[in-house]
């Protein structure tokens, strides 16, 4: 599971190999919580744990690093969509 490096926060984001058929997206995990984020457009796919609030500076920080996501996702899992 690659994890993302170079976005600041409590939080890791990384990816899981064998879901490099879905539609691009991030899942994102501080302590025991965990949700995923769909990446085009960035949406909420899942969540375990984190309040409304907290979703809402995930979806910022994703937004705001976006680019970046995307370039880790093509490295990872080629250009799958």
């Amino acid at each position: 599971m690659p994890t993302i490096h170079g976005v600041s926060g409590p939080y890791r984001l990384f990816f899981v190999s064998f879901d490099c058929h879905e539609p691009k997206h991030v899942h994102v995990q501080r302590e025991r919580k965990i949700c995923k984020y769909w990446m085009e457009p960035v949406a909420l796919a899942s969540n375990h744990g984190f309040s409304p609030v907290e979703l809402n500076t995930i979806r910022q920080l994703l937004r705001e690093n976006r680019s970046q996501i995307l370039e880790a996702w093509d490295e990872h899992c080629g250009h799958h969509s």
